[in-house]
């Protein structure tokens, strides 16, 4: 664990998310063998869907689009969805901010283009823990975007496979790294409110909305109610 107190960002840091994200790494090839599994059938070019796994690489907005995909390309629908699905990461993004303002902005940028949920909360943990190295989230990022391009070109490949990574329990594996990562950070327990406000507003919008709203609904929900507990909070002890 790094004692630093100041940002760093150096290929020691980098290897070593590399390795910490590899067991995770290993199951996010199977969601890109499906990825390019259904991206054949839907009728996209291989250049096409390694080119969108590679630049784009967000795996629930890229299945998404593949329910979207069809001539002419509705780029509004498209844009839409994407935007809604990933409202979360603007959450993320800001968690990070006290970690990553010091470094350059072309940095920062190259950094959080290869954030995901797991690297995230990986990362995050380790900077409450007292880590400054920012490698650890750029190696995680690094370790997941490799596994899923190779993932996705195995599946354009091969044609077949893992069509459906839940009948295997393979989409259990995001969850459980996630909630372990959580539990074993020691959350504080004001912070169970958010969690419940962010599940059970997901839960509802999964059931009542239309596809995809829900991670939007849940994360700004949960955010919301974090940031009106912190006021209150503070008001509380200026009192």
């Amino acid at each position: 664990m790094s004692q630093q107190n100041e940002t760093t960002l150096d290929i020691a840091g980098t290897w070593q998310g590399i390795r910490l994200m590899l067991p995770l790494a290993c199951f996010t090839i199977a969601f890109g063998l499906a990825f390019g599994v259904a991206a054949s059938h839907h009728g996209l070019a291989a250049w096409q869907a390694m080119s969108m796994s590679a630049l784009v690489f967000a795996a629930p907005s890229q299945f998404a689009a593949l329910e979207l995909w069809q001539a002419p390309l509705p780029l509004l629908a498209l844009a839409g969805t994407t935007l809604a699905i990933h409202t979360r990461h603007m959450l993320m993004g800001a968690s990070l901010y006290p970690w990553l303002a010091p470094l350059p902005r072309r940095q920062r940028f190259a950094v959080i283009f290869l954030v995901t949920d797991s690297n995230w909360a990986l990362a995050l943990s380790k900077y409450h823990q007292g880590e400054r190295n920012v490698g650890i989230l750029l190696g995680g990022g690094i370790a997941l975007w490799a596994a899923w391009v190779l993932g996705t070109g195995a599946g354009l490949v091969f044609g077949g496979g893992i069509t459906h990574p839940e009948r295997f329990g393979l989409d259990m594996i995001m969850l459980c790294f996630l909630l372990v990562i959580v539990i074993g950070n020691r959350p504080r327990a004001f912070m169970v409110l958010p969690w419940l406000a962010a599940g059970t507003s997901a839960l509802l919008a999964y059931w009542w909305l239309p596809p995809f709203l829900h991670v939007m609904v849940g994360a700004l929900t949960g955010g919301g109610v974090a940031v009106l507990l912190a006021r209150y909070q503070s008001v509380k002890v200026s009192e």
